[in-house]
């Protein structure tokens, strides 16, 4: 360009003294639109208004007006003119600040043009409609800071030539400042807060609402591939998946052609509910024009989507655009620059008219584009009506202009606001900042510093320490030098039938305030748009994996992409799209949905329980009993039924038994330290001293039949000591193994944690097992011998035959602890003391029932049996048969 190639020797300008220097002659073309009013100091401004639709160039004549074509205008941003202009008069009128010097300013227009950029620039830097770079001719206005631009482009067209010559340039656009070579171009300042903020505020709306698939357009040029860069990372770090990414067409010209118009529909038209939106000033009118070549106006199409917006995106039409239906954009959710209504600015836009200021070119083209008319001096127009230039600014439809204060026209209001503060603090100070010192600065009179008289350059030491409050009431101050703080509103666009719109705001993204107010939202104020069947609705590459399941990844696909499989038995997960099911601690268990974990009960054989109280009454049953045939034989000691086979033996064995009934209650109840050490030993002692009785019983039978035969030595053996050495022996033995066993390793109160899914077993830990089977073995060994001995004898002559009842007794007896030790191994909890305790009653009663019922038969219901005579005669009955 041949812009560019001046770039390269421009140097510092040299100033014209008279007649010396001779400045060349340069004459071009006058810019069809600006904007200037004459100050002591002058405040340049850039603003993107106007789009020329180019006619192409023959270069058969010199460059004119007429190569830039028929004016598009964008009527929304007009209102960056008028906040630049309201700054300055507003400034003027203060007697408060800068008194005693007046602000002009020059605002040109960018045109979304490189060229015409550079050239509104130098038009800026030098004279209107004469320039001659390198020189400064003639009485120059003084251009103290310049205002802009909207976009990455151009700004960084600015910033090649604002720097060279050091004059500070305040962007009000939202983009990341690292478009720009910060390094090569130090001299400029954003007005608004950094890009990064809107990123987290973007990322923290997603997961407010649990979204995490998205699908993003973003503009093909740097400040897209800065976002892009930016945010990704985000995302992922966030759990949120992009479903596609897609670079649209940079759009500086309406007239550009979308060579992609079908992928961009397709994508469009997928099942994503949520999109991303990142682009210039203009995305929305082109997205719109793809959507309509796309077939968007079929009546019977319903488009709904969520549309995520950013703070550079402006909900504008062209005037040729005026008539598009933006109904697709309903239920919108846009991060927008922080603004504020500004005192008077609305008044000032009412006075606002074609008449008010001859000075302001913009004003024409945006009144005819506004409100669809001409002015007879425009040109001839047959199908719109004239211009009056009495039309209300009020009556404008929001897509074309606002009253309200935009966010980009609050910070172009700042701005001016900020060079003039920092004027003040130079003018008030009356110091000069020079090697890092403020060292007074006057003239041999000492008169003070003239502001008309500084360098631009100068007004960067106090730009950069400048904070203020705003008439609105808002603190305006530069962090890191070059931006300022502040936040972005978060607005829910919502569409009316007349094609305008309503903003509401509905929260905010505010990194100076307390963490937990940062991001802040009130869903209740949100509109979505009609279609939705749910809201807020959902954006998610598939349904949300229930707690209860986890997520299994699916191949080849983003991992917000998964399938939701129901977790393993005894694991859980409490919360949606876990990645991975756990275990509950250890004194809970899963819940039959697996998705929380449930207190164990504690578990044990009470007394209230219902296994309990029967066992209890069946318990207190036998012990009436056992005391009931104790009482009668003690009634009847004196007959020769209970006399016979030893009546001391026959009362230890009843004492015995009538304690082993009682024993059961040592095994109900929770299980505490005495009762453990007592319930096993105690048992076992006590039916080893029944059991050895009745070994005892068994034993005088045989040795009484043996001392009998004439010639025997067993008269030796046959006394009164015998039966009592027996039953004292034994138990001994069992009573040495239960002390060697409570003084080895002693049972104690124990928790069992896994034999119950959703029970806490609380029981007696037999300490030592091998001593537990010890004394259940000395047991069955005992009444192994009394069974062998009782069958042996059987038949031998005996007072009503007592060996064959104690031979039926001692194989009950016997069956029962037999069939108790795979049972009771195979049981847990409560069914393990169960099967104890019904073993304990069962083998006693069947002692008590096959030894003494039919003795109490005959004491009772056949006392004519019960006498001496009848007991000899069935001896000796007996022994003539052997």
């Amino acid at each position: 360009m041949l812009w560019l190639v001046m770039l390269s020797i421009l140097k510092l300008p040299k100033i014209c003294q008279g007649s010396a220097l001779k400045c060349p002659a340069g004459d071009i073309f006058p810019l069809p639109q600006d904007w200037y009013q004459p100050g002591d100091l002058l405040i340049g401004g850039v603003s993107s208004q106007l789009i020329y639709v180019s006619i192409e160039a023959l270069f058969k004549e010199k460059p004119s007006l007429k190569l830039l074509g028929v004016p598009d205008m964008v009527p929304k941003f007009y209102q960056h003119v008028l906040a630049l202009a309201f700054a300055v008069y507003e400034i003027n009128q203060d007697l408060q600040i800068l008194p005693n010097i007046t602000l002009g300013f020059h605002i040109c227009d960018s045109y979304y043009e490189a060229v015409m950029t550079y050239r509104s620039t130098l038009d800026l830097l030098f004279k209107s409609s004469r320039f001659f770079p390198n020189y400064n001719c003639d009485k120059q206005r003084n251009l103290i800071a310049v205002i802009g631009g909207l976009g990455a482009a151009t700004s960084s067209h600015m910033a090649s030539l604002l720097g060279f010559y050091k004059i500070p340039q305040m962007i009000y656009g939202s983009f990341d400042l690292q478009e720009l070579n910060t390094t090569q171009y130090s001299s400029f300042y954003s007005m608004v807060p950094k890009e990064s903020y809107q990123n987290i505020g973007i990322i923290r709306l997603f997961q407010y609402f649990g979204w995490n698939w998205v699908g993003i357009f973003a503009t093909d040029n740097n400040s897209g591939e800065h976002f892009l860069q930016s945010l990704e990372p985000l995302l992922s770090e966030s759990g949120i998946c992009s479903a596609f990414i897609k670079r649209l067409p940079y759009i500086a010209r309406l007239d550009d052609t979308f060579l992609d118009v079908n992928e961009i529909y397709s994508y469009l038209m997928s099942d994503i509910n949520t999109f991303i939106l990142y682009g210039e000033s203009l995305t929305i009118a082109a997205l719109r024009v793809i959507l309509t070549v796309g077939g968007l106006e079929n009546e019977n199409f319903v488009f709904k989507k969520v549309w995520i917006l950013t703070a550079q995106l402006e909900f504008v039409l062209t005037g040729l655009s005026r008539g598009w239906d933006l109904q697709i954009f309903h239920g919108a959710v846009t991060f927008a620059i922080h603004s504020k209504d500004i005192p008077n600015f609305g008044e000032f836009l009412k006075r606002t008219n074609p008449h008010w200021n001859k000075r302001d070119k913009f004003i024409q083209v945006f009144w005819e584009q506004a409100f669809d008319c001409f002015f007879p001096e425009s040109w001839e127009q047959t199908e719109m009506g004239q211009c009056t230039g009495n039309e209300n600014l009020e009556d404008i439809f929001k897509p074309l202009f606002e009253m309200s204060m935009t966010g980009h026209s609050y910070s172009v209001y700042n701005a001016v606001h900020s060079v003039a503060h920092a004027l003040h603090a130079m003018y008030s100070s009356q110091f000069n900042y020079k090697r890092g010192k403020y060292t007074s600065r006057t003239n041999k009179k000492g008169d003070a510093v003239k502001l008309q008289n500084l360098q631009a350059w100068q007004l960067h030491p106090f730009l950069q320490s400048i904070s203020f409050n705003n008439s609105a009431g808002e603190q305006v101050s530069f962090e890191h030098r070059m931006e300022t703080g502040g936040k972005f509103d978060i607005i829910n666009l919502e569409t009316l039938p007349n094609n305008s719109f309503q903003r509401r705001r509905v929260g905010k993204v505010d990194p100076s305030a307390p963490q937990d107010e940062q991001f802040t939202l009130d869903e209740n104020m949100l509109v979505w748009h009609p279609g939705f069947k749910q809201v807020p609705p959902l954006s998610l590459c598939n349904e949300h994996c229930r707690p209860g399941c986890r997520k299994k990844k699916k191949e080849g696909q983003p991992f917000c992409c998964y399938e939701c499989i129901l977790c393993p038995d005894g694991e859980i997960s409490n919360s949606t799209d876990m990645d991975d099911c756990f275990r509950c601690p250890e004194y809970h268990y899963p819940s039959n949905d697996r998705d929380t974990c449930i207190p164990k009960n504690i578990s044990f054989l009470s007394y209230k329980d219902p296994l309990g109280i029967g066992l209890s009454a069946v318990t207190v049953s036998f012990v009436l009993i056992t005391a009931l045939v104790l009482q009668i034989f003690i009634k009847h000691k004196d007959t020769p039924i209970v006399k016979a086979n030893n009546r001391n033996l026959t009362y230890i064995l009843l004492i015995s038994l009538l304690l082993c009934f009682l024993s059961p209650f040592l095994f109900l109840g929770q299980p505490e330290e005495v009762s453990c050490l007592l319930r096993q030993t105690t048992f076992a002692i006590l039916f080893s001293v029944a059991v050895s009785c009745v070994l005892a019983k068994t034993m005088i039978v045989s040795l009484a039949f043996l001392a009998t035969k004439p010639g025997s030595r067993m008269n030796k053996w046959a006394g009164r000591r015998l039966p009592y050495s027996i039953a004292v022996t034994c138990c001994l033995i069992q009573a040495s193994i239960c002390i060697a066993w409570l003084a080895t390793s002693p049972p104690f109160p124990d928790l069992d944690m896994h034999s119950g899914n959703k029970e806490i077993i609380l029981q007696c830990n037999e300490g030592s097992v091998t001593m537990f089977y010890c004394v259940l073995s000395y047991m069955g060994f005992l009444a192994l011998a009394s069974f062998t001995v009782a069958f042996l004898v059987r038949k031998l002559p005996d007072s009503f035959n007592e060996a064959k009842f104690i031979t039926f007794s001692m194989l009950a007896f016997c069956s029962v602890w037999i069939a108790f030790v795979p049972t009771y191994l195979s049981a847990t909890g409560k069914a393990m003391v169960a099967v104890e305790i019904f073993s304990i009653l069962t083998s006693g009663a069947s002692l008590l029932g096959c030894i003494f019922f039919p003795k109490c038969y005959i004491i009772l219901l056949r006392p004519d049996l019960n006498n001496r005579k009848q007991l000899k005669e069935h001896v000796l009955f007996k022994s003539q048969l052997l």
